[in-house]
């Protein structure tokens, strides 16, 4: 017969290998970052610690609905916020539909467990005239102004994120096929439509660009730099747009994000497939079941030259 010690070490273990076997999932199978994978790990421990508080003793092939029940009102008594709770639950999601996936359980005990309602703030949008008044604020005179005319300009068409902007390489600038390769959250890779007006200011900078002295040995791929021959910082393009939108009277709370939000906002209200632009945008979630339809390049190229404004 087993003692008590032994119990809990059993218990332990069942669970350490399955989060163990989930975390190589999220690496090899997803592709998510480090600090995605630790995200989901985390989550999953809340629920491991509460069952050892509990003394319930419960592996992970015996969870269910009820037990997932039970923690997240034991979590509520913690008083964890809504969007913390959403996010637990999610991942809990995550790691039993991936149990499923391997026929480890035949059963989803998460499947009807539901995520608190949270207040969602919709993002700013900029109008097309607004981003024409943030591109007309920027003084062309000065030794950075076309370098931020082309950043603005990239950011709009190609709806990157900053992270992507500032990372961006020349050898990933494909302007003769008209895109640019990006490499997204959790090291992914992919290939985004550039337009005409992007590509052209781009192209007016790499003539500053070239005349730059004493470029930086780790910087000479990056394609957007400082003054001092550097990889632009996250923080100089925020910087950057905050000035811009102040100097150009744009009251709305702007970040670089609001470009993305706004590519993504004018194309879909241009009639644009949604497909299209979630691919173009490199949205991915772990918990999504629905395979979405493996887009042709060529379609994705089509759809920004029909629909975006800068097209």
């Amino acid at each position: 017969m087993n003692d008590g010690s032994s119990i809990i070490n059993n218990f332990l273990m069942n669970w350490d290998k399955s989060i163990i076997q989930f975390k190589n999932f999220l690496k090899l199978e997803k592709s998510l970052s480090d600090n995605s994978i630790t995200a989901y790990e985390t989550d999953i421990r809340k629920l491991v610690t509460y069952i050892e508080i509990k003394k319930l003793n419960i592996s992970p092939i015996n969870v269910k609905l009820q037990d997932l029940k039970n923690f997240i009102e034991w979590i509520n008594e913690l008083e964890l916020n809504a969007r913390s709770q959403a996010r637990i639950i999610s991942g809990l999601k995550a790691f039993f539909k991936y149990l499923i996936l391997e026929d480890i359980i035949e059963t989803d005990p998460s499947s009807l467990l539901e995520s608190p309602r949270l207040g969602r703030k919709l993002p700013e949008v900029l109008s097309i005239e607004e981003i024409d008044r943030i591109i007309a604020a920027i003084d062309l005179s000065k030794p950075e102004g076309q370098r931020n005319k082309a950043i603005i300009e990239t950011l709009y068409s190609c709806g990157l994120r900053v992270s992507e902007l500032i990372n961006l390489k020349i050898t990933n600038l494909y302007f003769n096929d008209g895109f640019i390769r990006v490499v997204g959250k959790g090291d992914k890779e992919r290939l985004v439509p550039i337009g005409q007006k992007a590509m052209k200011e781009i192209k007016y900078y790499f003539q500053d660009r070239n005349l730059q002295p004493n470029i930086d040995k780790s910087s000479q791929n990056i394609v957007f730099l400082n003054r001092r021959g550097k990889q632009i910082t996250r923080v100089m393009i925020f910087t950057i747009i905050k000035n811009l939108a102040k100097k150009a009277g744009i009251k709305k709370n702007i970040s670089p994000h609001t470009f993305r939000h706004s590519f993504a906002s004018h194309l879909i209200d241009g009639g644009a497939d949604l497909r299209a632009v979630q691919e173009m945008l490199g949205h991915e979630s772990i918990i999504t079941t629905e395979i979405y339809t493996h887009l042709d390049r060529e379609y994705l190229r089509d759809a920004i030259i029909r629909f975006h404004p800068r097209a």
